[in-house]
């Protein structure tokens, strides 16, 4: 026996379809069917060829999702004269929607996955910028979108997390005379690097309140004006070396300088790369 044909079409993917069929399949007790997925129809001509093979099926039905209005109607009009089956999943909701919000649909297909994508790759930004996040691994410095390098305390790590909420995939890069730099910092291009620098005072003001957290007394070296001098001397030599941007986040809010960053790679073509 011929198996009953389950037509999905959508002018995206086609999940929407896909999840409310099979939903509601499960309240039959039958696996007498076949479900035959169109996903991506933009034209006519292909609602054309759908319907027209539907046509040809012992028994058939089709669900659609169109946001075009244009084409659920064009798909509503096919079915008639084709004698089929066929349930416009979207338009009653669409429909509905905007005479609630009396506001016209956007009619843009695939929105809801876009979306999708959009976290996702928020989170992969996230997780990237943790995992290279204050030089643990220098190979993070070739995949990353941004490098950021400075002295302690110029703000890197909450940098990195919020520009990953941007999807920036951010590798930072400690500064400090005892340890030289990965090498990778002079091998990529310099564009990709942003040098953080900090005024003493405030370097010595942030430190003193680290130290105060960690349950140290605030005269450690640390936050010594002399070693703060010397941190600051030799990151200006590897950013000059280096010959990147340099951002002096003393009077600055994380935003702030997240902006900067931001329009900068929009000015340098600064593409986000795909991991």
């Amino acid at each position: 026996m011929e198996l009953n044909a389950i037509y999905l079409v959508s002018d995206s993917i086609g999940e929407t379809a896909d999840v409310v069929i099979r939903s509601a399949l499960y309240q039959f007790e039958t696996e007498n069917y076949q479900l035959k997925k169109y996903s991506y129809v933009q034209t006519t001509e292909e609602i054309d060829d759908i319907c027209a093979k539907a046509a040809e099926d012992e028994k058939a039905m089709i669900f659609y999702t169109f946001v075009k209005k244009e084409m659920a109607d064009y798909m509503k009009e096919r079915i008639e004269q084709a004698s089929l089956i066929g349930v416009d999943i979207y338009s009653p909701i669409l429909t509905g929607l905007g005479q609630l919000f009396q506001l016209p649909a956007k009619e843009k297909p695939g929105m809801n996955r876009q979306l999708n994508e959009d976290y996702f790759n928020r989170v992969e930004a996230i997780e990237f910028s943790v995992k290279y996040d204050d030089g643990r691994d220098p190979r993070g410095i070739e995949k990353a979108d941004i490098v950021l390098v400075g002295v302690s305390r110029t703000s890197k790590t909450p940098l990195s997390i919020y520009l990953a909420n941007k999807n920036v995939k951010v590798a930072n890069i400690p500064l400090f005379p005892e340890s030289k730099p990965p090498k990778e910092i002079f091998t990529i291009a310099p564009e990709r690097i942003i040098g953080l620098v900090n005024s003493p005072k405030k370097l010595n003001e942030v430190r003193k309140e680290r130290l105060k957290t960690l349950g140290l007394p605030p005269s450690a070296s640390y936050a010594g004006m002399e070693r703060i001098l010397e941190e600051l001397e030799y990151a200006d030599q590897i950013m000059k070396q280096i010959g990147c941007e340099v951002i002096d986040v003393s009077s600055k809010a994380i935003e702030e300088t997240a902006d900067h960053i931001l329009h900068y790679m929009d000015v340098m073509n600064i593409s986000r790369k795909q991991l």
